[in-house]
């Protein structure tokens, strides 16, 4: 019985959700042919709305067009939801007024009511005025007509039909306030995603830039001291461009990338920028003149897309700092791989220090205080600031616990 439950729910799932997706107009129609089927059944004849209590008139070829003025229109209630209103309210007053009998398609009103308290999106307070005053004119006329319903009666049927116009005012309000909730997540997923791809394309670009910047230079220096090596120091830029190219097609491929087919693309993970490339950084520091000293402790792990990548920026905007403003001066890189967490520290002597973010700064903050902002999303901590004796230190310590669990 269990097993046959959920099977059962799908098979009606599947109708719904067709159903749900069909024209508006389409289903409007349908409900308001059903209607008015309904409305010639024999049995269904006393259910319906009913307020003047006339002397009963005997059916009419304008009795039954009464009828049809009260259920045909709702084909429009969600396109012209006024209108529809108009129609079939007035259709409802003149069957009253003339006594005919009630019949099943009065049931019209309560839904244009509600299509208009759901649906009308310009003079609301106006339609609801307008046809305030009109039911205050039918029951004048009822009155005058000898009808023995008294003023209680009168403003508890007003009551039900002001009810279910504000059923359909709260259901569109509900609606408004749904449709507002997911343009503002949708603006703050679009304001984050930008400042992620800003923060990246300031990792890459300053990085390498920098680099060939420095790489440049050396170049023309050795033009004139040791023209020997001119040729190594633009095979240093050169393999600094390529890389810059490289990390940016990657950045691009994730951009494009939609689903899981961008994780599963073996090229772009080829591309990165991951723990095991943090050498590539150094060695190209290296050949920029900055004498770095790399060092690795522990046994490496798999580890998070999102961990590999802050890692790596992290040794990435150290490194480019030191070659910016501490150009020359020692610098050493240590990773150590513990069983929860991954430390990455980066020293750089000398009395000259780099611009540090000492306080963690916005998600979309760039160089290292966007990388504070980085790694406290991973459960981590970054730690930068001058050394006492000289120089600067950046630490970090990422979280890699919960990709274990």
């Amino acid at each position: 019985m269990n097993r046959q439950t959920p099977r059962s729910l799908a098979l009606f799932r599947t109708p719904l959700g067709r159903w749900q997706e069909r024209d508006a107009l389409l289903k409007d129609g349908i409900l308001a042919l059903t209607l008015t089927l309904l409305s010639f059944v024999p049995t269904l004849s006393g259910v319906g709305a009913q307020i003047g209590d006339l002397p009963e008139r005997p059916a009419s070829v304008l009795g039954v067009g009464l009828v049809l003025a009260q259920t045909l229109p709702l084909a429009v209630r969600r396109r012209w939801p006024a209108a529809c209103l108009a129609v079939v309210a007035g259709a409802f007053a003149v069957h009253q007024a003339l006594g005919f009998a009630t019949t099943f398609a009065s049931v019209g009103l309560y839904l244009a009511l509600y299509s208009a308290g759901a649906h009308q999106v310009r003079f609301r307070h106006g339609l609801a005025a307008v046809a305030s005053a009109g039911y205050a004119l039918l029951a004048v006329v009822l009155h005058r007509l000898g009808s023995p319903q008294e003023i209680p009666d009168y403003l508890a049927f007003y009551l039900i039909l002001a009810a279910v116009r504000l059923a359909g005012s709260t259901v569109r309000t509900r609606r408004t306030e749904e449709a507002k909730r997911r343009r503002l997540a949708a603006e703050a997923a679009t304001v984050t995603e930008r400042a992620r791809i800003a923060r990246e394309l300031h990792d890459v670009v300053t990085h390498h830039v920098t680099a060939m910047v420095v790489q440049a230079d050396a170049a023309q220096f050795l033009i004139t001291s040791a023209p020997e090596r001119v040729g190594e120091g633009l095979a240093a830029v050169s393999d600094t461009g390529r890389r810059a190219l490289t990390e940016l097609r990657y950045l691009l491929g994730v951009l494009e990338a939609t689903g899981e087919s961008g994780a599963a693309d073996p090229a772009r993970a080829d591309r990165a920028p991951a723990l095991g490339r943090v050498g590539d950084l150094v060695e190209q520091a290296r050949r920029s003149g900055q004498p770095v000293v790399f060092s690795e402790q522990g046994e490496r792990r798999p580890q998070s897309v999102d961990v590999e990548l802050a890692a790596y920026r992290v040794v990435q905007e150290t490194l480019t700092n030191a070659m910016k403003h501490a150009a020359g001066e020692p610098t050493r890189v240590l990773l150590r791989h513990g069983d929860e967490h991954i430390e990455i520290e980066v020293t750089t002597d000398g009395p000259a220090a780099a611009p540090v973010a000492r306080k963690p700064g916005p998600a979309g903050g760039r160089g290292l205080a966007g990388l504070h902002a980085r790694v406290r999303m991973l459960d981590g901590e970054l730690e930068s600031g001058p050394l006492p004796e000289g120089g600067f230190r950046v630490r970090a310590t990422i979280s890699s616990k919960s990709l274990q669990e």
